[in-house]
């Protein structure tokens, strides 16, 4: 019976020091061995691997997954013209996959993520702070923007490599004007708007009055044109006539005079109420007279 206790015991601490040898490494971890305090090697393949028990040997595993570092807040930076601007960043990172950057990482960080987000949140600023000082507004925010990502992150990797960190990417999210003069700025823009806007009006009001101007003389000429023209067709018509009249006329002179006469008649008794106080032997009454009452007769017209 103590045989097989003794030998269930001895099975038992075996068993604890065979597990305290065999450790497992994630595809997503890098492993630090250590022996005897001391970095013994680094361990970057997955799978089942062994050590020394305790105190011997001892293993630390490291996330190597890429990781973001994001500020919370958009942070004030100065441009080149001395605006205040409020940028808001983000970097990818992780532990650099060098030979000797896992362990690089754990001298400088320890292997605490904190202290190495704080480290390269300092670093990022930095890098921002440089580029931005080199630049005006309108060239973060849009005129070259491209190239001062890529300037912050030249700057970013080299230093990052320094202490086993890999750069990934560095982007700008956010960049904007600071609150205090974000509304001197839009009252700029306002009035620079309202400047083009009414240089805009004021062209387009000139451009209308030349062009009402030059549609008022097409109409002066059109309508001098046409007058002209009426005039001109109507004295030729009168001209006939005048000269139709004259040689229908001329053929009989008697018949002119009484065709005037009757003319006289129906203009001076157009109307009903029509009054004439006259002498009953006046010429204009020459027609009225019948041949029978001694009066002139109607002429004859003239025979062709």
């Amino acid at each position: 019976m103590n045989r097989i206790a003794s030998t269930v015991v001895l099975a038992f601490i075996a068993l604890m020091l065979l597990s305290s040898t065999v450790f497992v490494v994630d595809q997503r971890k890098y492993a630090i061995v250590f022996a005897l305090g001391q970095i013994k090697e680094v361990i970057r393949e997955p799978g089942l691997h062994f050590k020394l028990p305790p105190p011997f040997q001892n293993v630390l595993l490291l996330d190597n997954r890429i990781m973001t570092i994001e500020s919370p807040d958009a942070e004030r930076f100065i441009t080149a013209e001395k605006m205040n601007i409020l940028v808001d960043s983000f970097v990818k990172w992780r532990i650099g996959r060098g030979e000797n950057q896992p362990k690089l990482y754990y001298v400088t960080f320890g292997g605490d993520e904190s202290r190495a987000r704080d480290r390269m949140s300092q670093i990022i600023k930095a890098a921002l702070n440089e580029e931005i000082t080199k630049r005006t507004v309108a060239e973060v925010i849009s005129g070259q923007r491209g190239k001062v990502m890529e300037g912050i992150r030249a700057k970013v990797v080299q230093e990052a490599a320094q202490i086993g960190v890999e750069i990934i990417d560095v982007r700008l999210k956010r960049v904007e004007y600071v609150e205090q003069i974000n509304n001197s700025v839009y009252e700029r823009m306002k009035a620079e708007r309202t400047r083009v806007a009414n240089e805009l009006r004021s062209t387009g009001s000139a451009e209308s009055e030349k062009i009402r101007a030059d549609a008022e003389r097409q109409r002066s000429v059109i309508l001098a044109e046409a007058y002209r023209d009426a005039e001109q067709i109507r004295g030729e018509g009168d001209a006939k006539a005048s000269a139709i009249y004259a040689e229908a006329f001329g053929r009989n002179p008697e018949f002119y005079k009484f065709y005037r006469s009757l003319e006289a008649y129906r203009a001076t008794f157009k109307n009903h109420g029509d009054v004439m106080v006259l002498d009953a032997s006046s010429d204009f009454f020459k027609y009225f007279k019948g041949s029978g009452a001694g009066g002139a007769a109607a002429p004859a017209p003239a025979k062709k």
